[in-house]
């Protein structure tokens, strides 16, 4: 690898331009317009190259999807330096302000999600000390945990797009509960629950879900409404619900516009803004997909 002057990339002010500086081009799918909370995503196939050496104000996890012949890198990493075959569904680790360059020979897909360091903070405040938890730089190694929630976060936007951020938050926080049981100086020792939220606390959620449900919610905001990190918050609500909080946020906001189109009053694309769909298209998609026919067939049918 040639020497090159280091390059410091803050993706959360630079957004797609942190990647171009890196690769020289932009990447094939993102999460900018999604709205992720302090989680950045980019999808790219990338053919033989090399990068500077890169240190990001972000933890960084790559995550290699489509590699039709393994490629043969070379990789710095904190001052190391490692000759590795990468294959499909290897990942590699890099936390924040650490030196990682690399040149690879063969063509192929990758995953690069970018965390604010906070994030690791509060996942899963109940059951660790943030400030002695570290996150360790890890060369090119398999975890089909972390590819299976990389295809997973990829799925979400293309089939969500601006509709996946509470999703994508459920998919990432399970992702950095895995990184910090596996890949920090500290082992994390997960508290076990069971039996799902306290009655008044899962009420609490309910009413602020159905208040808001216009509104983009976040896994963060909800989880804060009972005062509980994401992590657990996730685990009890579906324990409560038999649902996710996105699927049960999904149910809400059809089963709203069920009624709203049964009143005849709004336009598709007027109830789909008030129950909190990005677009009319969203609303049909989600609709078709739990109710068995599109909203146009069902206020056609309550006509006759």
């Amino acid at each position: 690898m040639l020497e090159t002057k280091s390059l410091f990339v803050d993706f959360s002010q630079e957004k797609e331009d942190g990647y171009k500086r890196i690769f020289s081009q932009l990447p094939l799918l993102t999460s900018l317009s999604a709205n992720w909370n302090n989680v950045y995503f980019a999808y790219d196939w990338q053919v033989a190259g090399e990068t500077p050496e890169v240190l990001s104000k972000q933890h960084g996890v790559a995550i290699f999807t489509e590699v039709p012949t393994p490629i043969q890198a070379e990789r710095r990493l904190d001052g190391r330096f490692q000759s590795e075959q990468v294959i499909q569904g290897n990942i590699v680790v890099a936390p924040a302000y650490t030196g990682h360059r690399a040149c690879w020979d063969t063509a192929g897909g990758v995953i690069l999600l970018g965390f604010e360091p906070t994030v690791f903070a509060h996942a899963i405040y109940e059951s660790v000390d943030p400030d002695r938890i570290e996150l360790l730089p890890h060369f090119a190694t398999p975890d089909p945990l972390v590819y299976q929630i990389g295809l997973a976060l990829k799925s979400g936007l293309e089939n969500y797009g601006a509709d996946s951020r509470l999703y994508a938050e459920a998919m990432a926080n399970a992702l950095i509960v895995h990184l910090l049981q596996h890949y920090c100086t500290q082992q994390l020792v997960l508290r076990e629950y069971s039996g799902g939220l306290p009655k008044h606390k899962l009420q609490q959620v309910i009413d602020y879900i159905n208040t808001y449900l216009a509104q983009d919610l976040s896994l963060k905001e909800l989880a804060a409404v009972v005062q509980m990190s994401s992590h657990y918050f996730s685990q009890l609500f579906k324990q409560s619900t038999g649902a996710t909080p996105h699927q049960y946020i999904i149910r809400c906001r059809i089963e709203k516009a069920k009624q709203l189109l049964l009143q005849r009053e709004f336009s598709l694309a007027e109830i789909a803004s008030q129950v909190g769909f990005v677009d009319q298209s969203h609303l049909n998609r989600h609709f078709k997909r739990l109710m068995g026919v599109t909203p146009k067939m069902l206020e056609q049918k309550y006509k006759k």
